[in-house]
């Protein structure tokens, strides 16, 4: 069996950090999304691992290599334009053969990993197995409408009125059955082969198509939103260490992790909360739910629920949260205008001006 992930597209909705990084590599607990998408794969027993790689394939190619950090072996599959899910099956035909395959979204969260559903899969080998999930917004969503039984009738790509409340989560299982279906269908309205149309004519062709439905913790975490919802989350399960120092002036609360070569002085940390190696944190409030990548700098300022990438610095701030700070920025105080008031005043005028 092997494995298909999609590290291309433009990430839209996380611009303007996407401007400047691929979305699948932004950090989530100081460890990019990608990252847990390969080690479940590999956790599942999936080895041999197809990686489709768009505008953004020089910083995915430094970051995964060739895949030995993740106990697996990768080759790159160049999509030139993000023309749809079932394009990268298309593109990916050679490398994938006549194998089963799992095709995971790289900038999808899942807890608890795919072993399970692989082992089930390699087991009963059905033409295609979905993940499906209850969501409060299907418009958004690839949604399946299942029978009675449980069995899948029909799919569509973000309907206007969908028929249930059950989206796709971004894993999918295949047999070889899906290379004939990707060849068989046409693009949708948004110029894109959609691997849902794909899966429906699974379907149409009587094809065995079996879905799961997961109640664990999901995420596609191609918005803000998301993505601090995800970084909380994984937050709440980091071991508590101190690996970097730690001045008697500071205080930490709860589980918190600060990592080799982080100073910090005079401060509180409140966890779940991690510290980058090398991020040097004086005089500052760190919040719960925040994650501080490698390098920073946080001088005399709070912070609280947010994500702070590679690099960056905030000076003299209160207050930061719910916030998204990329690579490189620096946060400070905007510069205190002077105050004044401007008059023309007839003689014996009164005038109280508040201060």
């Amino acid at each position: 069996m092997k494995a298909l992930v999609l590290s291309g597209g433009a990430g839209t909705r996380l611009r303007p950090i996407t401007h400047t990084s691929a979305k699948q590599l932004v950090p989530v607990a100081n460890k990019p999304v990608l990252f847990y998408g390969l080690e479940a794969i590999a956790e599942a027993g999936v080895t041999d691992v197809g990686v489709i790689v768009g505008d953004t394939e020089e910083e995915i190619r430094e970051a995964v290599g060739d895949g030995s950090q993740f106990g697996i072996r990768v080759t790159y599959l160049r999509q030139d334009a993000p023309l749809g899910l079932a394009h990268a099956v298309l593109v990916a035909q050679e490398f994938l053969g006549d194998d089963d395959f799992v095709m995971y979204l790289g900038d999808n969260f899942i807890v608890g990993g795919i072993s399970d559903l692989v082992d089930g899969f390699r087991t009963e080998r059905p033409a295609a197995q979905i993940l499906l999930t209850k969501v409060p917004n299907p418009t958004s969503f690839g949604v399946a409408e299942l029978d009675t039984l449980g069995r899948v009738v029909g799919l569509e790509e973000k309907p206007k009125e969908p028929k249930s409340d059950l989206a796709l989560v971004g894993v999918y299982l295949f047999t070889a059955a899906i290379h004939e279906a990707v060849r068989s269908i046409e693009p949708s309205w948004r110029g894109e082969l959609e691997i849902t149309h794909a899966i429906q004519w699974l379907i149409d062709q009587k094809r065995d198509v079996r879905s799961t439905t997961i109640s664990g913790y999901w995420k596609d975490t191609g918005n803000v939103t998301d993505m601090l919802e995800v970084n909380r989350s994984v937050l709440e399960t980091i071991e508590p260490c101190v690996e970097g120092t730690v001045d008697e002036c500071t205080e930490i609360i709860g589980r918190v992790r600060i990592e080799e070569g982080a100073r910090v002085t005079g401060s509180r940390i409140v966890g779940p909360a991690i510290i980058g190696a090398g991020t040097v944190v004086s005089d500052s409030y760190i919040g719960p739910s925040t994650s501080v990548s490698e390098g920073c700098r946080i001088e005399d300022s709070e912070i609280e629920y947010s994500i702070v990438l590679r690099g960056a610095s905030i000076t003299g701030v209160r207050r930061v949260e719910a916030s998204l700070i990329g690579r490189h920025v620096e946060v400070t105080p905007a510069p205190r205008n002077p105050s004044a008031h401007r008059l023309v005043l007839g003689d014996h005028s009164k005038v109280q001006i508040s201060s």
